[in-house]
This record gives structure tokens, C-alpha cells and sequence, in this order.
């Protein structure tokens, strides 16, 4: 997708313009929700139980603190919340430490927002010993700040990383565009008031006020996302 880019204070015939973008991690940018699930059932079978695959779309997206809370509930494994978040972190590295699959589109879109120097920050439910890994990955430089879901007391689908972000890129959250793959990262993104862009990865995701659905990142780019802002 190529386009003449407007600069950035570009404002649309609504008098409003695009401040910056905040991204999700995994599903998002980089193709690991599959990594997560697998992680979740070696861990669970070496408990001695079986996932339902129906609780995947349960899990995906989610604080670690829900997702593993639910697991535990759901198999009645007998295990504590700590212990499984440990195994569950160290299971997902393990599946990352030898090749980490970019999303489509993601490296261009990433290119791009670094290249007209738009604030960006990436906003993440999983842990920051995960986001430092993937960093290595993504590159760190394209990121002015990134929010760890165990950094913020309350992560999504609460508005507070998304809060985070947007004040310490000094950015207005009515002028970000947020891209999100799950309900629980648009949820997030909508209480904080920003616009959002969903690429569905696991569960699909309606189209809603100030929310636009596509099916990958290769449809999205810099002017597209200044038009967001004008409605």
C-alpha cells in the first residue's frame, strides 16, 4: 500500500489530528498468540491435564493473571498463580529463543511511523522480561516507550496502560490510534478513549463506533491512520 504521507500535524476537515500510535505485542505485531497456547497446554499436560481448545479464545489477550487465574479454575490443576506464571513465562521464551515471526505488514508499518518520527509506543499485557525479548525482535528504536502488563496495577482490559502510554508520549488518548488484535486490547483502547484499529488474530472482532476492523497490517499506513481521526 503506498501513498503520498502527510505530515504529521496533518489535520483533517474535523479539525483534528493524529498524535500518536500505540500498538499491542503479541497477535499484533509479532505471531506468537499460537506460542502462548502451546505453552499453556505443555505446561497443563505436564499437570496432568488437557485444555479444551474452546478456552482459547477465552484466554487470548489477557493479563497473564486472568488468563493462567482461569486455566487453574478451569482444569482444577494444583498449582498456584505464581508458580504457573513462572512456567508459563519460561515455556513461551523457550518457543521464541529461535525465530520470531513478524506479523504481516508489521516491519513496513514500524519503518514508516519511525520514518515521519509519529510517537509510538507499544503497549503489552505480557511481562517485561517477554517484551524485552521481542524488542530484539520488533527493535527497540521504533518505540519512544513501551508499557509491560506487569508494570501498571491494573492491566487490560482496563483503560490504565493505554492511559500510560498516551500521557508519557504527551499525546492527547482522543488523537491515538491504537491497533489491537483482541476484544480485550480494543476494550482497553476504547475506555481510554482512543480510536482503534482492530486485526483480529484468534476470534473475530465487529466493526463499532471510533473502532475499524481490517484483516492484516498490510492495510494500514500512515494516512489511513490520520483518517481515523476524523470521526
Amino acid at each position: 500500500m503506498t501513498s503520498t504521507v502527510p505530515a504529521l500535524g496533518t489535520r483533517t476537515a474535523e479539525g483534528s489530528a493524529l498524535q500518536a500510535v500505540l500498538l499491542d505485542m503479541d497477535g499484533t505485531l509479532v505471531d506468537t498468540e499460537g506460542f502462548w497456547w502451546d505453552a499453556e497446554v505443555a505446561v497443563f499436560g505436564s499437570l496432568g491435564h488437557a485444555l479444551d481448545e474452546a478456552w482459547r479464545e477465552v484466554v487470548v489477550g489477557g493479563p497473564m493473571t486472568r488468563s493462567a487465574g482461569f486455566l487453574i479454575e478451569a482444569t482444577g490443576a494444583d498449582i498456584t498463580l505464581p508458580e504457573l506464571t513462572v512456567l508459563l513465562n519460561d515455556g513461551f521464551e523457550e518457543r521464541i529463543s529461535s525465530a520470531l515471526p513478524l506479523m504481516p505488514g508489521a516491519a513496513r508499518l514500524l519503518a514508516e511511523l519511525a520514518a515521519h518520527e509519529v510517537p509510538t509506543a507499544l503497549v503489552s499485557a505480557s511481562h517485561r522480561r517477554i517484551i524485552d525479548r521481542v524488542l530484539t525482535s520488533l527493535g527497540p528504536e521504533h518505540f519512544a516507550l513501551t508499557v509491560a502488563g506487569d508494570e501498571v496495577e491494573r492491566t487490560k482490559p482496563y483503560p490504565d496502560p493505554y492511559l500510560l502510554a498516551a500521557a508519557g508520549l504527551g499525546a492527547d488518548p482522543a488523537r491515538c490510534a491504537v491497533i489491537e488484535d483482541t476484544a480485550t486490547g480494543v476494550a482497553a483502547a476504547e475506555a481510554a478513549g482512543c480510536h482503534v484499529v482492530a486485526v483480529p488474530s484468534v476470534a473475530p472482532i465487529a466493526p463499532a463506533y471510533r473502532r475499524t476492523v481490517v484483516p492484516s497490517l498490510e492495510h494500514v499506513n500512515l494516512p489511513f491512520l490520520h483518517g481515523l481521526m476524523g470521526y
